[in-house]
């Protein structure tokens, strides 16, 4: 990766840029390929993220036919941290930076993906500008406010990791303490890169303010009327007709999956996998397998039963054979009794769950 600050790791085969939006701002984003349809990969929200962790899934898609953009969202990464660029508005800031992002780059459609607070800007973007969206993937995040009034149809677990705390408390500035943050991230806290803890430090520690501003945005809007109904996605994303996977690690320390059932059930129109061995970052956690994963249905519009195994495809319903290939003698039936316990699951599914823990 070519540097334009200290800040960034080098990853081979992705370069990073700075790009003057129509409002003044300079956005920053990381990028790989240079020809085919376009994708872009949008980051979570623990202080320190950035469009760079991405890092397996840029280079992958860019070698193989994809222009890759990976934005840094205001309050995050070497985004424009002027006071007058802050995400005052939380999320609807971000909708609109994306949109600005997108015409700077000549954007006219794209595929689009985005992992945990990513999630939900993929899920606000695509209801916001659906001309503008090919297909989506929502990864470790639910699908809003169409499903306050259902009833999980399984017992959630309280999740063992303090959201609330990595996100406001636990970064002091120092690298330790960002370490702290990235651990409810992975699988194995031993396999976090010290450069990447540095990296992270320093960008969280250069958009404490600007953060601030955004986490303020998000407390008002569980309580602010006009902004929840900007925000609602009732009656909208179950009706959006627009090819949609969703990704959810049945290892997530920070939100446990049996969350993700509700989002299921809401969404008929889109197809869940929760693939073993991977937690809330499973761009990270499992690579190989979520980049093939992204590959073929950014490619096909569908995903192969060889992936779609591996990936854990949902059988709490009937599988969608336009979203999914159909193997040579059909698809196994559902067994939504299965889900209702991990261990369980995890013996049901064989051989597609193999090395989960």
């Amino acid at each position: 990766m070519s540097r334009d600050s200290e800040v960034l790791i080098e990853i081979p085969g992705v370069t990073s840029h700075y790009i003057r939006l129509s409002d003044g701002s300079r956005a920053h984003y990381s990028t790989s390929g240079h020809h085919g349809p376009a994708v872009l990969l949008l980051h979570g929200g623990l202080p320190g993220s950035s469009g760079i962790t991405f890092r397996y899934t840029l280079p992958f898609l860019g070698a193989n036919g994809f222009r890759v953009y990976a934005p840094d969202f205001p309050g995050f990464g070497l985004a424009d941290n002027r006071e007058e660029y802050w995400p005052r508005m939380g999320s609807l800031d971000h909708i609109k930076f994306l949109e600005r992002f997108a015409d700077a780059m000549c954007l006219d459609r794209f595929h689009i993906t985005g992992n945990s607070m990513g999630c939900f800007n993929t899920l606000q973007y695509t209801l916001a500008h659906p001309e503008r969206v090919i297909s989506f993937v929502l990864a470790a995040g639910g699908v809003g406010d169409i499903t306050d009034s259902m009833t999980p149809p399984f017992p959630v677990p309280q999740s063992n990791v303090n959201i609330l705390a990595l996100n406001r408390q636990v970064f002091d500035g120092s690298d330790a303490s960002m370490r702290k943050v990235m651990e409810g991230l992975v699988q194995d806290a031993a396999t976090i890169p010290d450069d990447v803890v540095k990296m992270r430090a320093e960008s969280a520690t250069r958009q404490k303010d600007s953060l601030k501003a955004h986490h303020a945005a998000g407390d008002a809007r569980s309580t602010d009327p006009r902004m929840k109904a900007m925000l609602t996605t009732k009656g909208r994303i179950d009706k959006i007709g627009i090819p949609g996977l969703g990704m959810w690690g049945i290892e997530d320390l920070m939100v446990p999956v049996q969350g993700a059932f509700t989002s299921e059930d809401a969404v008929p129109n889109i197809q869940f996998f929760y693939p073993a061995g991977a937690g809330h970052a499973p761009h990270n956690d499992v690579p190989e397998l979520v980049n093939q994963f992204y590959l073929e249905f950014f490619r096909d519009g569908k995903v192969s039963w060889k992936t779609a195994e591996a990936a854990g495809v949902s059988r709490r319903r009937a599988i969608n054979p336009d979203l999914v290939e159909e193997p040579a003698g059909g698809f196994p039936p559902p067994i939504p009794e299965a889900y209702g316990d991990l261990s369980t699951l995890k013996e049901k599914l064989g051989s597609s769950l193999a090395g989960a823990r």
